[in-house]
């Protein structure tokens, strides 16, 4: 019997960020304002999320290319942007 492995690595700069610091960033990289409505946290939701890498940088040598908030944003408002309507089918 063949045997396959799964491997699985968290990917991301280390950093979390709060729902307030991504809607920030969003607003001033876009150069929108939109609505926020403020709503308690959903029974479950983890007050932070935060992934570490280092098993990723230790086995592949992987680090993130782009450690800042407003870049991570930048290149997704970017794609979304020349990408309306996402990957074709």
């Amino acid at each position: 019997m063949e045997q396959h492995w799964e491997l699985a690595y968290n990917l991301g700069n280390g950093r979390g960020y709060s729902v307030r610091e991504v809607i920030a960033a969003v607003k001033k990289v876009s150069g929108r304002d939109f609505k926020v409505t403020d709503a308690d946290r959903r029974p479950g939701d983890p007050p932070v999320l935060t992934s570490d890498a280092t098993k990723a940088k230790n086995e592949l040598g992987w680090r993130p290319q782009l450690p800042d908030l407003e870049q991570i944003v930048a290149t997704a408002w970017q794609w979304h942007s020349q990408h309306p309507d996402g990957y074709p089918d």
